[in-house]
């Protein structure tokens, strides 16, 4: 499951129809109903037949639900043994890691299943791990107890042996396994495709006085760009590289992209994060940040390769405390990028945060980066805003957000995915979003 930058504690969806419900899908009640009354041989040929279905359709199992064509019951399976004690889910943003108890599958007696059952909306994406218990002793009885014993097995989460897809991890060299339901947007241009043209990753060391040393940045160059006969190439500065390109592979999305004639070629150069610590350090509306991106990396880039300087070609993007960077760069400088791909915006920061400070509803007054927009000339920014609605409060900062934008007169859109803070969303947010804003 990705690390977050934020409490881990979950509030509830800003739309209470994708609120995830716990139920019994219907085949799972199936294999309870048959095994009520079935003999040991029954039982295990019954069981044995569950079990050969899974594997041919994989987990989780998401099923239609009678009347309901909008939602799916989508359940969460782990085949276990005799040491198996619990097993526990961790799903982006549909478990409340404040009480993870609630999170337990649930073992069906006499068998080696496992399940946990969600009602969810049907156009929901995410990730997800699983954590099986198999310590010699017995689960606290009491609830303090067992929600510590729960947070240290949700260490040892895992993929899920189940399913084939998977997605790398924030900070952490083990996967998350990935569910989309049916309905969920179409990411046609993720993944490796070998039929079209592959652009170009180089690694470079970029000096910087802003950051008080040089950083590793990735750099993309699309295939079968000349510099010295074509016109230079816009360009997108995104935050985080080593994730999006060391691990997530975004230069084969945008191969796709660029060879579907959906995205004009186009140069990213994309610093990395470094670490955990470094990166609570210089992302979010940092002007050091800010100042290495302007000032350094876009002139070092623009002294190796041919690119555009107008900023209404110079694009800016992050996730979550990167969206806040790529928000403060359009805010303070708008003479180098004009526009602002945000996804999933850390809003509740602001300078001088606690630590451990996290996202509280509006009520509690408004971001202070909604704040200074409002109270500043409009700047000559375009503006695209995603958020999940499993986010909690962070979507009703992201609407403040539009809203003071969209009053303002910038050039501003926004949409809401049916996921949570995660970038198997974030991915098909991140391309689309270059699509709408650069386009072929």
């Amino acid at each position: 499951m990705p690390v977050l930058e934020t409490p881990q504690r979950q509030a509830e969806p800003a739309d209470p129809g994708v609120r995830p419900v716990r139920m019994t899908g219907p085949r799972l009640a199936r294999l309870v109903d048959g095994l009520a009354s079935a003999d040991e041989a029954r039982r295990t040929a019954l069981t044995a037949e569950f079990w050969s279905e899974v594997e041919r359709l994989g987990a989780p199992l998401v099923e239609e639900l009678e009347g309901e064509p909008d939602h799916r019951a989508v359940t969460f399976l782990w085949r276990g043994h005799r040491a198996t004690r619990q097993v526990m889910l961790l799903a982006n943003r549909i478990i409340d890691r404040d009480r993870l108890a609630g999170s337990l599958l649930e073992h069906v007696p006499g068998t080696d299943v496992w399940h946990l059952g969600l009602r969810l909306r049907a156009d929901h994406r995410g990730s997800y791990r699983l954590a099986a218990d198999i310590s010699p002793k017995e689960p606290p009885a009491d609830p303090d107890g067992l929600q510590q014993r729960l947070r240290s097995l949700s260490a040892h989460a895992a993929p899920d042996p189940l399913n084939r897809r998977s997605v790398p991890t924030r900070w952490s060299p083990v996967p998350s396994s990935v569910f989309a339901l049916p309905q969920a947007p179409a990411q046609p241009w993720i993944g490796r495709r070998g039929s079209v043209p592959a652009g170009r990753v180089e690694r470079h060391r970029v000096a910087s006085a802003a950051l008080g040393g040089d950083r590793g940045t990735w750099v993309y160059l699309p295939p079968g760009h000349h510099p010295a006969v074509d016109s230079p190439l816009p360009v997108l500065a995104l935050c985080d590289g080593d994730m999006w390109f060391g691990r997530l592979g975004f230069q084969h999305t945008l191969d796709a992209l660029i060879a579907d004639g959906a995205l004009s070629p186009l140069t990213v150069v994309a610093p990395d994060a470094v670490d955990r610590h470094t990166r609570s350090r210089e992302l979010g509306a940092r002007e050091e940040f800010v100042s290495f991106l302007a000032d350094e990396l876009l002139p070092w880039a623009a002294g190796r390769w041919s690119l555009d300087t107008d900023p209404r070609r110079t694009v800016v993007a992050g996730q979550s405390l990167g969206a806040m960077t790529a928000l403060y760069a359009g805010y303070l400088r708008p003479d180098r990028f004009g526009t602002v791909l945000a996804q999933s915006a850390s809003l509740w920061w602001r300078p001088g945060l606690p630590p451990r400070s996290g996202p509280k509803p509006l009520a509690f007054g408004a971001p202070w980066l909604v704040t200074r927009f409002a109270a500043a000339e409009p700047r000559p920014v375009t503006v695209r805003l995603d958020v999940g609605l499993h986010e909690g409060s962070m979507v009703e900062h992201s609407r403040a957000l539009y809203e003071v934008l969209r009053a303002a007169g910038y050039r501003v859109t926004y949409g809401e995915f049916n996921g949570g803070h995660d970038y198997v969303c974030w991915h098909g947010a991140l391309a689309d979003g270059l699509v709408r804003v650069l386009g072929a």
